[in-house]
Formats: structure tokens, sequence, C-alpha cells
């Protein structure tokens, strides 16, 4: 894993997501990343896109996480976008980090044999709480 911290851009696959936001208008592109995860097997890096989505989601809706080098082009695509999140999507999101937090998950497996795996699943919860149905 290209991982450094356990938070939702703490990682890589993340980072690039973030920077591929930046060019996008609506938010075909945060659903079609959340729906990687709900409608067929997904590997580690979907998962860690689809978290980063749900961080998106979140900030959308006015419940920021921590802000640093790393969400600064989520933070700023955010703050310009003026985009709300409808109900369906907030639902998938719920769905999609139910999944990444269940067995068979690429993800959770590999976090499951690092040591800060309790901070990583108490963050991906955190973030579940923020993204309010």
């Amino acid at each position: 894993m290209g991982t450094w911290a356990e938070d939702s851009f703490g990682n890589d696959t993340a980072c690039d997501w973030a920077y591929s936001l930046e060019k996008q208008t609506d938010m075909s592109f945060i659903e079609k990343t959340i729906e990687k995860v709900l409608n067929a097997e997904f590997d580690n890096c979907d998962a860690e896109e689809a978290i980063a989505a749900a961080e998106v989601v979140a900030r959308l809706q006015g419940h920021w996480g921590e802000r640093n080098a790393y969400t600064e082009p989520a933070d700023k695509w955010v703050e310009k976008s003026g985009l709300k999140p409808d109900k369906t999507l907030v639902q998938k999101v719920h769905q999609a980090i139910d999944r990444i937090l269940s067995e068979p998950s690429e993800l959770l497996e590999l976090w499951q044999e690092d040591d800060e795996f309790e901070k990583w699943k108490i963050s991906v919860m955190d973030l579940k709480s923020r993204v309010c149905v």
C-alpha cells in the first residue's frame, strides 16, 4: 500500500483520485466511484477511491474532516462546486463504507495486517457518521 496515514487521503490512490476530481463539473465522477464498490468485486484501490469520494460527500454536506495538503485538491473542488449530494448518493456512500468494512474486502484485509488497523477503522467510521442521511 502506498499509504502513510489512516485518514481518507492518506494514500497515493486517494490523492490521485482527488486530482482527477478537479476536472469534474458534476457529481457523476463521485457516483461512479462509489458504485464501483457496490456493483462488483472491488480491489483495495477501488475502496480507497470510494473512501475519498465519501469524504467529498461529507464535505459537500458541510461536515469537514481534517484539512491538510493531501486534501487540498478535494477541498478546493468542494468549495467552488456549490453542489449538494442527493439522498440516493448519501445512502450509497453508507452502503459502500459497509462493504469496505466487511469481508471480503481487500482493503480491510490489508489494514487488518497493519498495526494502525484500529485507527483506520475509527477514521472510516467517523467518516460514515459525517455523511448524514
